[in-house]
């Protein structure tokens, strides 16, 4: 257990300070756009405080779900009646999606400000709805259940039915009580430890793009990242345990992540190939959703991505790519018509014809035996990534999340055509084995 005086949110301070250093450039960043992140083992007698801190005054509204509000909901309301008139906004299992979206922008437009109490989609849609108002939002957190606290993108899905990553707004302070996260469902903090797990995949991603396409790349989120990371995966058996420092480790690591947004403008350091496969279970699944979270689903795919980028660097020999087929047809059958346009539309801009396909083979050729080195360099293996997420409580396999396994493979086989963010499953279909890699999934 740390000692009483233990910093939890020392580095994270310095990021929102702007004093942060990159060690790799002498750059000094600016601030980021916090008022205030608190982590203590508990808050209890502050809330009002923290939130009075940030300049908001009542009338309060606090945003939550049922089980959130049972968790501090109920306590953060009451501790803020103290200064001011208190609405309290309970959402019946919420969606993050447009039209929840639109609700809450209506209800929350008589108040100046909004305290969101819990996670995921509570605080998707808090940070959305109050940018649409123009207003401020702070939140305080229920459990370390994914990374997107600290984020200024939000998941939505769009009326259409495609769940996209849209700008938002950060919280003006983020709160974490982490008695309270710590008695959370044990399978919920997992789920964040599985939204930490893809860093190794997203990164061998991002990074290869960056070789072989010039996409943007930025190592500075890597840099704050990995120390907690690899202190987080030391403590999985905590997590499942709920232990305070665990559980500390974890919100440390969750909120690095989402302050790698600060030095990058985007989520590809988080958020590449196994992210597209998340969100095409989420977008088409229907009835076959088993009601599994971003988080879970996260922890599953990245094994999926570690095997399939294993698939290639395993071998000495550079994969060589064809034209991409875009089968639109297929797609509006398996999407919709209105969602499979929208995503042809993101997939032509990353696709090859026979001209690109050719330069794309010369130069990885060319570069294969230093991009293989450089990637394996940052890999973690499935076998290893599958221990962690297994002690901290989480599922490896999407059969034992509920998902039909012929749908998972459908998944696999056809996320990289949601965005244009180019990864090893967009190698792995033009080079023609994705199918085949995504018949071993499940």
């Amino acid at each position: 257990m740390p000692s009483p005086t233990f910093n939890w949110t020392e580095l994270i301070d310095d990021i929102c300070a702007g004093t942060w250093i990159s060690p790799l450039t002498g750059k000094r960043y600016p601030a980021a756009p916090y008022d205030k992140i608190v982590f203590a083992e508990t808050l209890k007698g502050r809330e009002a405080d923290l939130v009075s801190s940030l300049g908001f005054e009542g009338p309060f509204a606090v945003v939550c779900d049922p089980a959130t509000f049972k968790a501090m909901g109920a306590r953060v309301a009451k501790a803020l009646r103290g200064i001011g008139e208190v609405t309290e906004i309970v959402l019946d299992h919420p969606h993050a999606d447009m039209a929840t979206v639109r609700d809450l922008q209506e209800r929350l437009k008589p108040f100046p400000t909004a305290v969101a109490v819990g996670s995921g989609s509570i605080n998707d849609l808090t940070k959305f709805a109050t940018l649409q108002n123009g207003r401020r939002y702070c939140v305080f957190a229920t459990a370390g259940s994914m990374n997107g606290y600290t984020s200024s993108t939000a998941s939505i899905t769009l009326d259409s039915g495609l769940k996209v990553s849209l700008p938002a707004q950060v919280p003006a302070g983020f709160f974490v009580d982490l008695d309270v996260c710590a008695a959370a469902p044990a399978w919920l903090n997992a789920a964040g430890f599985g939204d930490c797990l893809c860093r190794s995949v997203a990164q061998i991603d991002w990074w290869m793009s960056h070789r072989l396409l010039g996409t943007m790349y930025r190592h500075e989120p890597y840099l704050i990242e990995i120390p907690d990371e690899i202190r987080l995966m030391e403590q999985a058996r905590g997590i499942a345990a709920g232990d305070i420092e665990a559980i500390g480790t974890l919100f440390r690591v969750l909120t690095l992540c989402g302050l790698g947004i600060n030095f990058t403008g985007v989520s590809n350091h988080g958020s590449m190939g196994e992210h597209q496969i998340s969100h095409y279970i989420d977008c088409f699944a229907g009835e076959r959703h088993p009601g599994s979270t971003h988080g879970q689903q996260v922890g599953v795919t990245t094994l999926t991505m570690a095997r399939l980028q294993e698939h290639f660097l395993s071998r000495e020999q550079a994969p060589e790519v064809g034209p991409t087929q875009i089968d639109e047809a297929d797609m509006a059958r398996r999407m919709g018509p209105e969602v499979a346009a929208q995503c042809a539309e993101y997939y032509r801009k990353k696709a090859f014809d026979q001209k690109a396909a050719d330069a794309f083979n010369e130069r990885i050729g060319n570069l294969w035996p230093e991009l293989r080195d450089e990637c394996i360099e940052m890999r973690v293996g499935p076998q290893r990534l599958a221990k962690y997420l297994e002690a901290a409580g989480g599922s490896i396999t999407a059969e034992a999340l509920g998902i039909p396994v012929e749908f998972y493979r459908e998944a696999v086989s056809h996320a990289h055509e949601m965005r244009d963010r180019f990864s090893f499953a967009d190698i792995a279909c033009d080079s023609g084995v994705l199918k085949q890699l995504a018949s071993a999934e499940g």
